[in-house]
C-alpha cells in the first residue's frame, strides 16, 4: 500500500483474512502521510473513515474514493525538514467490517442473584449466543476502538458479555416472578432482553441483530421443583388429554378392515386435500409478503430521533434534520452530537460527563450504569 513512501501515491484497501476483525487501521503501525490524490477502495461489506489531523473527517461507502489531504509528494518532505522529515499533517484510514458477526457467546461467569417470589434468593447461571453488526463506524471507532490498530470480536466480546449479563439480571427481575413459571418463556425473555439491549449497543454504534437464551440453569434442588410442577401441569389438562385419546381412537378405527373403518378412512381421505391446500396457500402468502417486506426494508433505515423511514445512504433525516453519520452520542438522552460540541443540544448534558457505576447499598457491589438489580445480592438498586 506504500503508506510511508515519498514520491508515489497510496492505493489503500483491506481484506479480512481472519473473518473476525471488526476494524483495521491503515497504516497498522500508527499514523501516516497519506497524500493528496491517494485512492481508497472500499468493498460492499465495508465502510472507511478518514482521520486527518487527529479528527474524523468523513465516512466512505463502497466504491473507489480520492482522498484529499495537504500532503503533496516530495514537497511535503522538503517542508517537513524542521520535523525530521516527518510531516505533521498526519492521516490514517480505519476500515470497518460491516458484515454480521454471528454466534458470539455470552454467559454468566459467576452465578447471578435472583429473588424468587416462591423460592427466595437463589443463584442462576445463564448462557446464550448473539449477533452484532457495526452500523455507525465513526461512533464505534470513537467510543471503543480509539487508537488501536486492530479490533477483533474477541476483544469486544468480553465487555459485551458483562453488559448482557447485567441487563439480563434486570430483565429477569422485572418480568419473572418465579422460576416455576419459566418453562415456555425463553422466546419472550430473549425478545425482551434484545430490545432492552438495543440502546446499550447503539451507544457504541453497534446493532444487536439477534440474541438467544440457550439455557437458564438453577440449582439442582430448584430444578427438581420445576420438573415436578411441569408433571402436574400435564395432568391438569384433562380436556386436551381426552381429545388426544379420541383422535388416536379414530386413527386406529380408520386402519381397520371393517365397514366402519372404511367409511371413516374415506371421510378422512376427502378432507385431507382441502386441509393441505389451505395450509399451502396460507404459508405461500405469508412467505411472499415477508419477502416483499424484507426487500423494501433493506433500502431504508429508521431515524433514531423521529422514527421515520429514510434512505440507507442519507446523511441527514429529511423529516427532522437529525444527523445520521454519528460522531458521538449523549449518554443522557441518546441524541446524536456533532463534532466539537461540548453540550447536548437536546438536554444540555455535558458531552465529557460519563455515567458512573451504580453501588448497591446492601453489599457495596459495583454494577453497570442504568442497572436495576444488583448482580451479587439481587436487591433492587436505588
Amino acid at each position: 500500500m506504500g503508506t510511508d513512501n515519498i514520491v508515489f501515491l497510496e492505493a489503500i484497501e483491506w481484506f479480512d483474512e481472519t473473518g473476525k476483525e471488526l476494524v483495521h487501521r491503515i497504516p497498522e503501525q500508527g499514523s501516516g502521510e497519506i497524500k493528496l490524490g491517494a485512492q481508497l477502495t472500499v468493498r460492499e461489506s465495508q465502510a472507511a473513515v478518514l482521520f486527518y489531523k487527529g479528527k474524523a473527517c468523513d465516512a466512505f461507502g463502497p466504491g473507489r474514493h480520492t482522498l484529499k489531504t495537504a500532503n503533496i509528494p516530495v514537497l511535503t518532505k522538503i517542508l517537513s525538514i524542521p520535523w525530521a522529515m516527518t510531516s505533521p499533517l498526519r492521516a490514517e484510514i480505519y476500515i470497518a467490517n460491516m458484515k454480521i458477526f454471528p454466534n458470539l457467546k455470552w454467559g454468566t461467569r459467576e452465578p447471578v442473584a435472583f429473588k424468587d417470589s416462591e423460592l427466595g434468593l437463589i443463584r442462576l447461571r445463564a448462557f446464550g449466543v448473539f449477533n452484532i453488526q457495526i452500523v455507525q463506524p465513526v461512533l464505534f471507532i470513537n467510543t471503543l476502538v480509539g487508537t488501536m490498530g486492530k479490533y477483533s470480536t474477541e476483544e469486544i466480546e468480553e465487555y459485551l458479555k458483562q453488559v448482557i449479563v447485567s441487563r439480563f439480571n434486570d430483565h429477569l427481575g422485572e418480568n419473572l416472578d418465579s422460576l416455576l413459571n419459566m418453562p415456555g418463556k425463553y422466546d419472550d425473555l430473549s425478545t425482551g432482553l434484545q430490545k432492552r439491549l438495543q440502546d446499550d449497543f447503539a451507544y457504541f454504534g453497534l446493532a444487536l441483530n439477534n440474541l438467544y437464551i440457550t439455557s437458564i440453569t438453577p440449582p439442582p434442588d430448584v430444578q427438581k421443583a420445576i420438573d415436578d410442577k411441569s408433571r402436574l401441569s400435564v395432568l391438569n389438562d384433562l380436556d386436551g388429554l381426552i381429545k388426544l385419546k379420541a383422535a388416536m381412537a379414530m386413527e386406529k378405527a380408520s386402519e381397520s378392515t371393517g365397514d366402519a373403518g372404511s367409511g371413516m378412512g374415506m371421510g378422512m381421505g376427502f378432507m385431507m386435500p382441502a386441509m393441505f391446500a389451505e395450509s399451502f396457500r396460507s404459508k405461500t402468502g405469508q412467505r411472499s409478503s415477508k419477502n416483499a417486506e424484507r426487500t423494501d426494508a433493506s433500502l431504508f433505515v429508521t431515524c433514531p430521533d423521529c422514527g421515520h423511514a429514510i434512505p440507507k445512504d442519507a446523511r441527514f433525516c429529511p423529516d427532522c434534520g437529525h444527523q445520521q453519520l454519528v460522531f458521538n452520542r449523549c449518554v443522557n438522552c441518546g441524541k446524536n452530537i456533532p463534532p466539537n460540541a461540548r453540550f447536548c443540544s437536546r438536554c444540555g448534558h455535558p458531552v465529557e460527563e460519563k455515567p458512573g457505576p451504580k453501588i448497591c447499598l446492601h453489599c457495596k457491589t459495583e454494577n453497570l450504569p442504568g442497572a436495576s438489580f444488583c448482580n451479587n445480592c439481587g436487591e433492587k438498586l436505588a
